[in-house]
């Protein structure tokens, strides 16, 4: 670690975060993380071995599930280290090169999850309005082609970001927001210009979270349109209830995510407590809460968790 005074050095070492106030406390508060991290990783790969073994699963819906468990475990997986050394062993160093490559896959899984949920968006649209064409459109291998262009798409634009960081000095403070690596948050500390990093991230967002919230906003716009002509009252309920599932890890998702960029765009002052429970909400609450979402409200999974736990 260098010298704070030194105009041509920067830190090399990052300290992450708990939540201030409550270290006598870390020791529970890792369990209990822990926990809901168990809770994600089993509850997905169950998810993934039922669908994987059942014939009856093979919908393009239950590929996107699919996908969305994968992207689960990828969120989980890139922040649990950290998360479990600060909470768990009082670990707060990261090296600086460590924390670049969690934040890439960190937010490059989270852009991935936000894709993953417009192509299930899609494949309701698909289903409800234009029912006939479903199988031909939403075939294996198109179904399989847009999930790698979703997973290309979700890393190749998060490729810039560690390399434009790698070019600033950090010379001020080096103590994190969060548990884990977040690219606001270490544009935050910087000492030298990011106007180029700070735009980067502005476009980023517009273009992924902001257009696929849109794009989802949108499908289901049109699918409420025509739902609203289907008679009887009956096959209406019907095709409000295989959208359930859906809207419910929808607003999991994107509602601790909108709360963690507002955090880091306007709550400069707010305290710190806030931006950790913002940060720790939106990488443990959906991916845990997703399997089980689909696993109660979509009756096939339903039945397959029941007969593989029974």
């Amino acid at each position: 670690m260098t010298a704070v005074n030194a105009t041509n050095v920067s830190w090399t070492t990052f300290l992450l975060r708990g939540i201030p106030g409550a270290e006598e406390a870390h020791i529970w508060i890792s369990i209990f993380l822990f926990t809901l991290s168990l809770v994600s990783v089993l509850g997905n790969c169950i998810i993934l071995f039922i669908i994987r073994n059942n014939p009856h699963l093979s919908d393009p819906m239950y590929m996107f599930i699919s996908m969305l468990a994968l992207s689960d475990l990828g969120l989980t997986f890139s922040t649990l280290p950290t998360v479990l050394s600060v909470f768990w062993f009082n670990e707060k160093k990261i090296d600086f090169d460590i924390c670049l490559t969690q934040m890439f896959f960190f937010q490059s899984f989270s852009s991935l999850e936000s894709s993953v949920l417009v192509l299930m968006a899609f494949d309701r649209f698909v289903a409800i309005c234009y029912p006939l064409r479903y199988s031909s459109l939403l075939t294996s291998p198109n179904v399989l082609k847009i999930g790698v262009m979703s997973l290309i798409r979700s890393t190749s634009i998060h490729v810039p970001e560690p390399m434009l960081l790698k070019k600033l000095r950090f010379c001020n403070n080096n103590v994190l927001s969060h548990a884990f690596c977040f690219h606001p948050d270490l544009i935050r500390l910087a000492c030298s210009d990011t106007t180029v990093n700070s735009t980067y991230g502005l476009v980023l967002v517009l273009s992924t979270f902001l257009l696929d919230s849109v794009l989802i906003l949108l499908s289901y716009i049109l699918i409420l349109w025509a739902v609203l002509k289907i008679n009887p009252t009956e096959r209406q309920r019907k095709a409000f209830n295989t959208c359930v599932s859906h809207i419910s890890v929808v607003l999991i998702s994107y509602i601790p995510l909108i709360g963690l960029t507002l955090v880091h765009r306007f709550g400069k002052n707010a305290p710190p407590l806030i931006h950790v429970l913002m940060g720790i909400i939106y990488v443990f609450v959906p991916p845990g809460l997703n399997p089980i979402i689909y696993s109660l409200k979509t009756s096939r999974i339903k039945e397959a968790v029941c007969k593989l736990v029974c």
